[in-house]
């Protein structure tokens, strides 16, 4: 029951539904040992379990009615001039191996208590340190009495297709076709009989990359007009982030539960996500407020 124990980064949530699934699997690991699996991916053991279970099964699984047969034309257009504007940002000068991603964000994720219905935390603040290439042990610091100060394990550089290392997210493709196709091809081990969905397995590993990582200008904006194809993609107006932050969202239902990836409508910056059921009711969500990178683990920009 020590939330000491140190957690390997490749398994480190890039988003939402990793934070989720880590936050909800902490609880279990708090009788055991501690796990983290997300993206977030963010009480009685038995309750965790299933609360977990529920979870990994909306990643995947059809909303009940039919999806569309495309993304909104809104969509299309919107997340077109979000490539554009992340086709032009200045990436960071001279990164090196030996040096970490930082990303501080504000949180919020939901919990079970005693077969109890979600209750959703507290906003607070995640700082994250990962390693470059994958072969530094990093670091998390989270506003929580039960997870202040994580170290975090490595298993080096190889560390599988999800990998959220800037130097593995710097060899994705950087055309839209190939990026789709890799998308489809690495969230394919969340679909099967009972998880059906291929395009909200491939939705939801977009929206997991976006989120507590790094990449290079040209992989980033090819993942968005590889998630304009997706089907189901939609646009939301008027929405705001965990700090207050308006926004415009990209959305779209993922079994249970409706995503909101939320961006600056001036700026098209990606400010955070936010999730619902379908009754719209809060399951938690995220909010980056830093990206940089620096020398240790442990060092603030």
């Amino acid at each position: 029951m020590n939330p000491m124990n140190p957690m390997s980064e490749q398994d480190l949530p890039p988003g939402r539904h990793r934070l989720l699934k880590e936050h909800l699997m902490t609880e279990i690991r708090r009788e055991e040992r501690r796990l983290s699996r997300g993206w977030l991916r963010p009480a009685l053991v038995g309750a965790a379990v299933a609360a977990v279970a529920a979870i990994a099964v909306t990643v995947a699984v059809p909303s009940g009615g039919a999806a569309e047969p495309h993304a909104s034309k809104e969509a299309v257009a919107l997340l077109g001039d979000i490539a554009l504007a992340a086709e032009h940002e200045k990436a960071p000068a001279g990164i090196r191996d030996d040096q970490f991603v930082y990303i501080k964000s504000r949180a919020a994720f939901a919990v079970f208590e005693n077969g109890g219905p979600a209750k959703v935390q507290p906003v607070h603040d995640r700082e994250i340190w990962v390693s470059v290439d994958g072969t530094r042990g990093g670091l998390l610091e989270e506003d929580r009495p039960d997870n202040e100060h994580v170290p975090l394990a490595t298993r080096g550089k190889k560390a599988g297709e999800r990998s959220t290392y800037y130097r593995d997210l710097a060899e994705l493709p950087t055309g839209t076709e190939a990026m789709r196709d890799w998308l489809y091809r690495v969230s394919a081990d969340e679909v099967d009989d009972e998880r059906p969905d291929r395009d909200a397995a491939a939705f939801t590993l977009f929206a997991d990359l976006i989120q507590e990582s790094l990449m290079p200008p040209e992989v980033s904006a090819a993942l968005y007009r590889a998630a304009a194809t997706i089907p189901g993609v939609d646009v939301v107006h008027d929405v705001k982030d965990l700090t207050g932050r308006e926004g415009v969202a990209i959305t779209r239902t993922t079994g249970q539960e409706k995503a909101q990836l939320i961006f600056d409508e001036k700026t098209l910056a990606f400010l955070g996500e936010r999730v619902y059921d379908l009754h719209g009711t809060s399951l938690g969500g995220t909010a980056i407020l830093t990206r940089a990178v620096v020398d240790k683990a442990g060092e603030r920009p």
